[in-house]
């Protein structure tokens, strides 16, 4: 059966090692590369066969965890696994909280690369190296693991300063229909305004980069 790998990093060499990577664990893997968030989202809804998802953090279109939280919320189905240069040692322990079946630095070994990848197609998890402590934000993480991928990009947009206009021409859609989307998006973050909505996805990592 033949299955699709989303590699997503906007480095085309490391692209290419992690195909290389890909290859060695499944050889029949057809590869599907995206430079961009953007470009990532538009690869899930062409390749229903996806298998799994290998993601950077720091990528155009997010910064932070968003682009985790985005991909997840789309295709909860496709186990995404994070490598990434991102420095801090809570990285890999937020990655999960947002979606992420495993996190690696783009540093780890090629085997250890390869076993975390062949872990995540049998449905298995890489061991994190350190256990976190749980934290107060935990449930709050969940309330934004629980926003649908258009409530997700509507609260991104947001964060970036645009207007219910600008959201809709972007999202093709209606005002009132952001309206809705912005008004069940406090409702799942139990705040009664945008600027909350906003405080509260800043204070988890999701915001767009300039």
């Amino acid at each position: 059966m033949t299955r699709s790998v989303l590699i997503a990093d906007d480095h085309p060499l490391f692209r290419q090692a992690l195909a290389l990577a890909v290859g060695q664990v499944a050889p029949d893997a057809q590869i599907v590369e995206a430079g961009t968030l953007g470009a990532a989202s538009t690869a899930l809804a062409a390749h229903p066969d996806l298998a799994l998802i290998l993601l950077d953090l720091k990528m155009p279109g997010a910064v932070g965890f968003s682009g985790i939280a985005l991909l997840h919320a789309e295709r909860p189905d496709v186990p995404i696994l994070v490598v990434s240069s991102a420095e801090g040692g809570t990285a890999a322990e937020e990655a999960r909280a947002f979606g992420a079946k495993g996190f690696l630095h783009k540093d780890a070994d090629l085997s250890e690369i390869e076993a975390a990848i062949a872990a995540a197609f049998s449905g298995a998890a890489p061991a994190p190296r350190k256990q976190a402590e749980p934290s107060d934000l935990d449930p709050i993480r969940e309330r934004v693991a629980g926003l649908t991928p258009t409530q997700l990009k509507v609260l991104l947009a947001v964060l970036d300063g645009q207007l219910n206009k600008q959201i809709a021409h972007s999202l093709g859609v209606s005002e009132a229909t952001v309206k809705a989307h912005m008004t069940a998006i406090m409702r799942k973050l139990d705040v009664s305004n945008r600027t909350q909505a906003a405080l509260v996805a800043r204070s988890l990592g999701l915001h767009l980069s300039h």
